[in-house]
């Protein structure tokens, strides 16, 4: 199953990473998010440097994956959520060439109906990327207030009318399944859609499980401190409040200033090409933005 997985699971914007990361022979390399190895693989190619490569997931299914495709390669591989990796990398002041963060869920994630992300499979009201964690989905649906989950909604699902559905999930509580929520929540928007009526509903509580826009605002300051000077970090995000969080915070240390940590590599989003989404559909929603650690005497001048 676990072999299958890696043959489904596509990496997004593989080329445009290699670009802006520019991974060079012997070059130091963290994965914070490393997946089924997509882009590792082909980093790995270039760097030939697996004794200084550190790859990280939180989820035991992509971690068993890594450590059978990376076995005896003397690569480090790490299950964790990238936050409390990247404090425990930061606090032995390891440093890095290369960091990628691929943010969101992987496709298998998606397709197996069991882990509860997917809208039109049903499986469980789950969501974690981590399953050893306590929190899921349906901890949130079945057992937070009405105000609670209409804030989620609103604040990690950009829903509209995140409070009339709120509405309905109290009232129609306690849920089972993915399916099942999803039905509900359909009843606030009439009509057929290209996009599932739930869609947002899903992403706002995937968000919550995980608290992921929680750990991307901590950990960016970190892999920004754990670059090399003239190391590259780019990071690639799936929706719209990912990718503001990112913007923001490369161009608080970045720009025409003195104190300036980083130069652009990006100045607008990168997006995945037409082909790429013909055979990769979930690349149509990334967006890489990469920066590239000054050196001190390029600050002076």
């Amino acid at each position: 199953m676990h072999q299958d997985q890696t043959i489904h699971h596509i990496p997004v914007l593989l080329e445009q990473v290699l670009q802006y990361l520019h991974p060079r022979e012997g070059d130091s390399y963290l994965d914070l998010t490393a997946g089924y190895g997509g882009h590792a693989t082909q980093i790995l190619e270039r760097t030939h440097n697996p004794s200084e490569t550190v790859l990280v997931d939180r989820d035991s299914n992509a971690i068993r994956v890594l450590e059978g495709t990376f076995a005896g390669k003397g690569v480090q591989v790490i299950q964790k959520d990238f936050l409390g990796v990247s404090r425990e990398l930061a606090a032995d002041n390891r440093m890095f060439d290369v960091i990628l963060a691929d943010l969101g869920v992987s496709s298998p994630h998606l397709n197996e109906a069991n882990r509860g992300f997917a809208i039109t499979q049903e499986g469980p009201l789950d969501m974690r990327m981590d399953q050893s964690q306590s929190l899921t989905a349906a901890e949130i649906v079945n057992s937070y207030s009405e105000a609670e989950l209409a804030e989620i909604l609103a604040k990690y699902g950009e829903e509209p009318k995140a409070r009339q559905i709120a509405h309905l999930i109290v009232q129609n509580r306690p849920f089972q399944t993915t399916t099942e929520l999803a039905k509900v929540v359909a009843r606030a928007w009439p009509g057929h859609s290209k996009v599932h009526p739930a869609t947002r509903t899903f992403q706002g509580l995937r968000i919550a499980v995980n608290d992921e826009l929680g750990l991307l605002e901590k950990s960016l300051p970190l892999w920004i401190d754990m670059l090399k000077p003239g190391g590259r970090l780019a990071v690639i995000s799936f929706h719209s409040l990912e990718d503001r969080l990112v913007k923001q915070v490369l161009a608080e240390v970045s720009g025409d200033r003195y104190d300036a940590k980083l130069q652009l590599l990006t100045k607008h989003p990168v997006t995945a090409t037409e082909q790429e989404i013909v055979h990769n559909p979930r690349a149509r929603s990334a967006k890489l933005r990469a920066a590239v650690k000054i050196k001190i005497k390029e600050r002076n001048v």
